[in-house]
């Protein structure tokens, strides 16, 4: 009797830590997302070109990708790569991550790190709203899951806002920070504001894409290798365009380097191959949701090492980002505990039903040979 509850303690505890890895893996994806911020926008102000630093991003990325698929090989079998599958993977990679990389970091330029992240929030939104189109993602406003993952959208849109466009008082004494912080023109702020919600919403197409991508193609390795091959080449082509003085292609042993190394490695390599695996797992929306965490620790580290102004509209829209967080995730759980009661229902249907018709056969058989005798 202890050793069969143990074994059932040992399978209960596995089962709970399969669950919370999707959990895990975005929290780590997001965290990565916030030093991106630090990083990309440090090596920007020190005068990166941005297509410049896109494409060493992508070489970082398809290096550090490439002993993976060489000394890790997918175990199952893939299908192979027609023609077809290889120019609808170029097309989304250099939509997604060539474009949107280009033009995010274009508008950062523009605008404070925090800005950029709070641009990023609303990705979960039109994401949400992507995936209800094409029907990756389930609503039913009818129930109140529905009900709650719209409201938490909305919550989460109305966040981003209010930390973009309201800054109140600041929040701690701003003296320090003036000589650090480099304003920017009302021109300059609205043209990295376009530039960044250009690139949210291509980056968005991109994310939405990665689902029924994974359905056709379902090797996450070898897709997110080739998607950063072919964002490779479109971005080199682009920059070696825009950027033709050798000298701003030149590396050092600077922020330039670590930057590029980091966001590269860490961001599009290990993370977006830890989130096409999340995506596999949970779905598009899911991933993105957790949106809110980058920016809470972006408006953090930026205070603390970019010498930005943390104000009391950011700590409001922190707030409502979180409150609009937790709703959707509590509608999305409440709609797999629906969905998954409903599942059950129909399969002890199911089986009564199988075992009506049983029963009955069986006694047809047993009429039959008392007829007989």
């Amino acid at each position: 009797m202890v050793v069969k509850r143990c074994r059932y303690f040992d399978e209960y505890r596995a089962l709970s830590m399969e669950k919370q890895k999707p959990y895990i893996a975005v929290v780590i994806i997001q965290c990565s997302y916030a030093g991106m911020y630090l990083l990309s926008k440090a090596a920007m102000s020190s005068g990166m070109k941005p297509c410049v630093f896109v494409v060493y991003r992508q070489a970082f990325a398809t290096l550090a990708l490439l002993p993976f698929a060489l000394f890790f090989p997918s175990k199952e079998g893939l299908p192979p790569l027609t023609w077809t599958a290889l120019s609808k993977i170029f097309l989304i990679s250099s939509f997604g991550l060539g474009l949107s990389f280009n033009l995010n970091f274009a508008g950062l330029e523009y605008v404070s790190a925090t800005f950029n992240s709070a641009m990023v929030s609303g990705v979960p939104a039109l994401v949400f709203v992507m995936a209800v189109c094409l029907r990756i993602e389930s609503l039913s406003i009818t129930e109140w899951h529905g009900v709650a993952k719209v409201l938490g959208t909305i919550v989460g849109i109305s966040g981003a806002m209010a930390f973009t466009f309201y800054k109140g008082p600041p929040l701690f004494s701003a003296s320090m920070n003036e000589t650090h912080e480099r304003t920017h023109t009302k021109q300059e702020w609205i043209k990295g504001s376009f530039l960044c919600i250009a690139a949210q919403l291509a980056y968005s197409v991109w994310l939405t894409l990665q689902d029924p991508l994974l359905k056709q193609y379902p090797g996450k390795l070898r897709l997110m290798i080739l998607q950063c091959s072919f964002s490779l080449l479109t971005t080199t082509i682009y920059g070696a365009a825009m950027e033709r003085n050798l000298t701003s292609w030149k590396l050092a042993w600077n922020i330039q380097l670590l930057s590029v190394a980091y966001c590269g490695i860490m961001v599009t390599g290990i993370s977006y191959w830890l989130q096409a695996w999340v995506i596999e797992k949970k779905g598009p929306v899911f991933t993105v949701i957790f949106g809110p965490l980058a920016l809470i620790l972006a408006a953090v580290l930026s205070t603390l090492f970019l010498k930005e102004t943390l104000h009391w509209g950011s700590v409001l829209g922190s707030g409502l980002l979180v409150v609009g967080l937790y709703s959707f995730l509590w509608g999305r759980n409440r709609e797999a505990q629906s969905g998954a009661q409903q599942q059950l229902d129909h399969s002890v249907q199911e089986a009564q039903f199988e075992g009506i018709i049983t029963t009955s056969i069986s006694a047809d058989d047993e009429i039959q040979k008392d007829s007989k005798s």
